[in-house]
């Protein structure tokens, strides 16, 4: 929907601009900022619902000011009547809920976070009580992070924003990056970035000033989300009506709404509950879009099927080979990561936004469902894991600080069961710090939001509560619950029994590996000089190459812009 920033104290007027320019591609349809003497707001609008009268930052009656990014899905049913609403927006009914609880505990925020059906990251400036609250959704769909520089709080959608305040300087956490290492992705509330860190999902913060400095004094988390594996279950009929019911939500919109559909079984199941959510939502049937690197690509061909078998309106691209350069720099700066390996969200989202302003995507399903690879051999990934911390000498143990959400991060404890395994994987990096994020930054770079419908609320519950022979069988495929609920629509039975593939290489994977191929001198060169994490890089080259890129866009120059080179010339500036 949009991207947000703000300060709390010595609030600048051209320190939030510069947030908002930051911040554009994620609000191309109008920026506005707000200010008082002691907290400041910037906005950068997408607009979606209520296309002219929304426009943020949002003031109340009872002194409060707000800026959000998301949407509240059943905000209709959370409008009061005696609210002076001043907007016909989703986004208001966060001051109408906050109105009751002003000046309150951060237990008290939660208390009507929790009634919440959406993806939102908020900020929310109490002038009355001199408070500010921030907070983002149950599952972290949508980000939200923030760092201290001199007596300032800065908060934004990107850490790139950020920058705006002269005085951040982004520099490398070498402990977040270790670990991002090993595990294939950030855990908790680390940013690659010292002193960057995240609002935790499912979390309301209050801060107030103290003395000239900004200070943390209250958290409340309104939803922990926790795997419980019942003995029996209700069947497939109920585990896919709730989620075409998340599918209708997810298509509340004032602007034409697509999908992802990438040929797997997870996005194909969103097509082939399309048209009966949308009738439910009296909206269109939105089109599907997909991209590969060829038409003989596995990927290709199965979304083929599926939109056939639909009798759905297709969008087909091939990915320019020539292009491919342009679309690895563009992650880097925009996906605020290492990998490069989903090259393709970036042509495939560009392709959308021509088109439509909201997409629909298969996210979530493999965390909930087992779908991974790895969920079959978790002493083989214990092991693969322990090996990449032993070869940078280190033990993810005695963890201190607010940006980590538990003290001990050996594989050991996380790996007893898959039960565990599964909840560490939603609760602390794998779905909100690498897929989530993925989608979020990568569809935001091209002014789209995409949303995620396998997290919906009602069938994110019922699938926590599947036993674990439903989602990882003894024998069989993955996903066995899921499996059974696709059964049920229209889906083709290949594409139902269709095992989990890597939708990175999968969808591209020659001209990944013939990048990997190209740029690995370089990228063996640039690890070498990595220190106590070199040795681990010159066995991982297509990471080795992804930080190379993350260290020549946001740390030489103090990243302070989009550095308009090739990957070539960026891994060089990174080679002394």
């Amino acid at each position: 929907m949009c991207g947000i920033g703000g300060m709390l104290g010595n609030p600048d007027a051209h320190v939030l601009r510069r947030m908002n320019q930051y911040h554009q591609h994620r609000g191309p349809d109008g920026q506005n900022i707000w200010l008082d003497e002691q907290c400041g707001l910037a906005h950068a609008r997408l607009a979606i619902v209520d296309l002219e009268g929304s426009n943020q930052p949002i003031e109340s009656d009872h002194g409060s000011t707000l800026v959000v990014n998301g949407e509240i899905y059943n905000y209709l049913d959370l409008r009061s009547s005696s609210y002076p609403y001043r907007t016909a927006g989703d986004s208001e009914t966060i001051l109408s809920l906050h109105a009751k609880f002003a000046g309150g505990s951060a237990r008290d925020h939660a208390s009507w976070l929790k009634e919440i059906e959406g993806m939102f990251a908020f900020a929310l400036w109490d002038s009355k009580h001199q408070q500010l609250l921030l907070a983002r959704d149950t599952m972290g769909i949508k980000p939200l992070c923030r760092t201290i520089v001199n007596d300032t709080l800065l908060f934004s959608s990107e850490f790139k924003a950020l920058r705006a305040h002269e005085g951040h300087v982004p520099q490398i956490d070498s402990l977040a990056l270790k670990a991002r290492l090993a595990w294939e992705y950030p855990l908790d509330g680390t940013s690659l970035l010292k002193g960057v860190c995240q609002v935790r999902p499912g979390t309301v913060e209050i801060w107030s000033m103290d003395s000239g400095k900004p200070k943390l004094v209250d958290t409340a988390m309104f939803e922990h989300v926790s795997v419980h594996p019942q003995p029996g279950w209700s069947g497939p009929e109920e585990l896919l009506e709730t989620f075409v019911t998340s599918v209708q939500q997810r298509l509340m919109s004032d602007v034409p709404v697509g999908i992802v559909l990438s040929g797997g079984l997870d996005s194909s199941l969103v097509s082939a509950v399309a048209e009966e959510a949308a009738q439910r939502a009296s909206q269109p049937i939105p089109k599907c879009w997909t991209v590969a690197e060829d038409e003989d690509n596995p990927d290709w061909k199965a979304a083929e099927l599926v939109a056939s078998t639909l009798e759905m309106d297709h969008h087909q691209e091939i990915i320019q080979t020539e292009d491919a350069d342009t679309w690895v720099t563009d992650m880097s700066w925009h996906g605020e990561d290492l990998d490069f390996t989903v090259m393709f969200f970036q042509p495939l989202f560009q392709l959308m936004s021509k088109e439509v302003t909201v997409g629909l995507c298969g996210q979530g399903a493999d965390e909930l469902h087992a779908g991974y690879p790895r969920y079959t051999d978790l002493d083989g990934h214990r092991d693969l894991v322990n090996h990449r911390l032993s070869k940078m000498d280190i033990h993810l143990q005695g963890l201190e600080g607010e940006e980590w959400w538990s003290e001990n991060h050996m594989p050991d404890i996380h790996t007893e069961s898959l039960k565990d395994f599964l909840e560490f994987e939603m609760n602390h990096g794998q779905l909100t710090n690498f897929q989530l994020r993925l989608v979020d930054r990568h569809s935001m770079a091209h002014g789209l939001e995409v949303r995620v419908p396998f997290l919906g609320s009602s069938h994110r519950r019922m699938s926590n509560h599947l036993p674990i022979s439903l989602r990882l069988p003894e024998n069989g495929l993955e996903k066995k619950a899921l499996r059974e609920a696709a059964n049920l629509t229209n889906l083709p039975k290949e594409i139902v029994n269709r095992p989990k593939l890597p939708a990175g290489r999968a969808t591209s994977p020659t001209i990944i590996d013939t990048w990997i191929n190209e740029l690995k001198p370089r990228a063996n060169e640039f690890a070498l000089q990595c220190d106590d994490v070199g040795e681990l890089l010159v066995s991982m080259p297509e990471i080795s190459i992804g930080y190379g890129l993350f260290v020549a866009q946001h740390i030489l120059d103090e990243g302070r812009m989009k550095k308009k080179k090739s990957m070539v010339d960026l891994l060089d500036e990174v080679i002394d």
